[in-house]
């Protein structure tokens, strides 16, 4: 009887499993039968556009590794025109666009983000002002420009050099006697960058540059760029049942609770503060300024209601990370440059003595006057901008200066780098030159031809913030530091969520 039992159920699994098995096949059967009619609908809509000829399985993909990515992409623009069509995988049609007249039939509307491409990260960053759409991005974009008022970033100056400077007296520590050390600026920046934030945004004293490299947050936040970015390159696992079967996407998982746990703790403590009436941080200090988070959880639209508590959860996930990673990379590659460029590197260091005396940190009264760190920081901004490409998914057809069209459903991607480095917009567009974006040199220039902060309504509403740290960050380091870059290890540009440096952004750090 008890072997009739175990028999009975061994069968039962076996008809669970095999019906679940038949779930599985049938739902990427589906997936596959959509994805080959939206493809075939693609070709006829897009038929006027002409581009690479694409692989039977892995599209243009098998045309780029990520380290060729930017360059084929530039590539491309030149062959293929301003507007022109590759393949992600065997079904994604997307029409690239690097001409500053083409982007700006899309980019200067509001149009949404794609879905399918943005859903990769919507996990991580939840709902918020980079990816959603519609009414609902509407209301909230105008919820949160207040948190980007002058009055509101004043405060933050102070804070940006504070920070800057604990990451410089850790420079000097690690140099000690020897005069000279090679260091990691993506490692260090990053830390400089969250802990700036932490505190700029959430009143919230984290430690995190005294912690070092092994902080977990941005362990996680590395991982998760570096597995979106596999994800997206490897079209199976484009569909969300595969890749949640995948250990990739366990790994995923992992990262994303561990990056949504830590910011739900930061809000979870600031609504215990806001709950006593209590406005010092969690150390008991005093704040003399309103923060991102406060504006979060006190505004309200027309009828009076406030954002919920999952929008406030996506907007905080969503600042930390354009507010702290994209940061990290324009300050790194300014960097960077500065090291190749010394010449440069000496006007900036210069710059900073004039405008900071003997005084020791920065002032909101002094942005303005660091003009030609300003104009280093844009050209770096140029030639390595933080983000390298944005994804829309039109709602309406786009007719484009040639008389071309697409239709709506179209993906169109927007080339950031391509336009960047494109040479009918920019003179010898590999040479750093900060001169590009004097007031005279920055006249006749097309009005798109530089969006490292995209454009348009969709802009990056926290530009300012990110402008001020950048170039308190820069001329505290350069006015202490002389910086050279070390020989002996490669920089390669890697286009993740984020470009960054495979291996790492070392320099040469010497005190002034």
């Amino acid at each position: 009887m008890a072997l009739l039992n175990v028999v009975q159920l061994t069968d039962n699994i076996a008809y669970i499993i095999g019906i679940l098995f038949l779930a599985v096949v049938i739902n990427i059967c589906w997936q596959i039968v959509q994805l080959s009619i939206k493809k075939r609908q693609d070709d006829i809509s897009l038929k006027d556009f002409s581009g690479p000829k694409p692989h039977w399985l892995m599209g243009n993909l098998k045309d780029t590794t990520v380290d060729t990515m930017l360059e084929r992409q530039t590539e491309w623009a030149k062959i293929y025109g301003g507007a022109h069509k590759i393949l992600v995988g065997p079904w994604m049609s997307v029409l690239r666009l690097a001409m500053p007249d083409t982007l700006q039939k899309v980019i200067s509307t509001a149009e949404p983000k794609d879905p399918m491409t943005y859903n990769f990260i919507k996990p991580w960053i939840g709902d918020g002002l980079l990816i959603s759409g519609g009414k609902k991005w509407f209301r909230n974009r105008r919820l949160l420009t207040p948190a980007f008022h002058f009055d509101i970033l004043k405060p933050y100056v102070r804070i940006f050099s504070q920070s800057s400077i604990i990451m410089v007296e850790k420079w000097k520590q690690l140099i000690g006697s020897d005069g000279v050390r090679s260091i990691d600026m993506f490692e260090h920046v990053s830390l400089h960058t969250l802990d700036s934030i932490l505190k700029c945004a959430f009143g919230y004293e984290s430690n995190c540059q005294q912690d070092g490299r092994n902080n977990p947050y941005i362990k996680y936040i590395y991982e998760l760029s570096e597995l979106v970015t596999q994800r997206f390159r490897f079209p199976p696992y484009h569909s969300d049942l595969i890749y949640y079967l995948s250990p990739a996407g366990y790994r995923f998982r992992r990262a994303t609770r561990f990056a949504r746990a830590f910011t739900q703790d930061v809000v979870r403590k600031r609504r215990e503060h806001l709950k006593n009436k209590q406005d010092a941080n969690e150390n008991g200090v005093k704040r003399k300024y309103l923060d991102f988070l406060d504006i979060l959880l006190v505004t309200k639209d027309e009828d009076g209601n406030g954002l919920s508590d999952q929008e406030i959860q996506d907007e905080v996930d969503t600042f930390m990370f354009e507010g702290h990673d994209t940061t990290a990379s324009g300050i790194s590659w300014c960097l960077y440059n500065l090291a190749n460029n010394p010449e440069c590197q000496d006007k900036c260091r210069q710059e900073a003595y004039e405008v900071i005396g003997d005084r020791e940190h920065f002032s909101w009264e002094d942005m303005p006057k660091l003009n030609y760190i300003h104009m280093c920081i844009k050209e770096s901004l140029r030639t390595h901008p933080p983000v390298a490409n944005i994804v829309r998914k039109t709602t309406k057809p786009v007719t484009f200066p040639d008389g071309r069209k697409a239709p709506e459903d179209t993906r169109m991607g927007l080339g950031i780098y391509a336009v960047h480095h494109n040479p009918a917009v920019w003179p010898d567009p590999e040479k750093y030159d900060p001169e590009r974006f004097s007031p005279d040199n920055s006249k006749n220039r097309p009005p798109h031809a530089y969006i490292p902060f995209s454009a348009g309504p969709r802009n990056c509403i926290g530009q300012n913030f990110a402008m001020n740290e950048m170039k308190t960050c820069i001329a505290n380091v350069v006015r202490n530091f002389k910086l050279e870059v070390d020989t002996t290890k490669r920089v390669s540009k890697l286009p993740e969520i984020i470009l960054r440096s495979k291996g790492g952004l070392w320099l040469n750090v010497t005190p002034v």
